[in-house]
């Protein structure tokens, strides 16, 4: 892979395990200066009023369910973003190509927002996938916390398989990504407030 981020090592670590794993945990995916901006930014947002409560489903069918999910989102714009956010999207860019390069995912396009989750809420088991649209094919959570412990809990929990989990803890800087149909997975409760980036490589949509 050629050197054209400062990012180069841990994306070729995040290509490696996607393409043989199917997910990737890497820490320190982004530089702490580069994490505590955007966690700056969003609770910023979020003291303004921005962030509204999550819902489950789309469009018509979207409704709040407080016992599935409990966190506050703000969707990301790709054309109206800070400095910080503008870094985060020519990383996440670099990520999508670089994938593609190792893998046949055909990723194109990228969507996510801020979560972030109150002490004590949670989301429960499902997938990244709606009924009628497929095109999530790469989920992605990058977390903005700090100083985060084991004993603060709020994991994000991946079920690989009937008999396997892998907890990963929100802690600061950490990038997970899995497959976004195959994957199935959780947010447990944390002791604090947990918040993070979370969002979706998508295919291109037929026609």
């Amino acid at each position: 892979m050629s050197s054209t981020t400062a990012y180069d090592a841990s994306i070729t670590r995040v290509c490696e395990a996607i393409a043989a794993d199917g997910h990737a945990v890497v820490r320190d995916f982004l530089p702490a200066p580069l994490v505590s901006a955007l966690a700056t930014e969003a609770r910023r947002r979020d003291a303004a009023g921005d962030f509204r409560a999550a819902g489950v489903g789309r469009e018509e069918r979207r409704i709040e369910r407080s016992d599935i999910r409990g966190d506050r989102i703000l969707w990301l714009d790709e054309h109206a973003r800070s400095p910080s956010e503008r870094a985060l999207w020519g990383a996440l860019d670099a990520l999508r190509i670089a994938v593609n390069g190792v893998t046949f995912l055909g990723l194109f396009a990228f969507e996510g927002h801020y979560a972030l989750y109150p002490p004590g809420a949670f989301y429960r088991r499902h997938r990244d996938v709606f009924l009628d649209d497929d095109a999530r094919v790469l989920s992605c959570v990058l977390y903005l916390n700090e100083a985060w412990t084991v004993e603060d809990g709020g994991a994000l929990r991946l079920h690989l398989s009937e008999a396997e989990t892998r907890d990963v803890l929100p802690v600061g800087g950490t990038l997970a990504c899995f497959l976004s149909e195959r994957c199935e997975h959780e947010v447990l409760p944390a002791k604090r407030e947990r918040l993070s980036m979370t969002g979706w490589f998508r295919r291109r949509s037929p026609g």
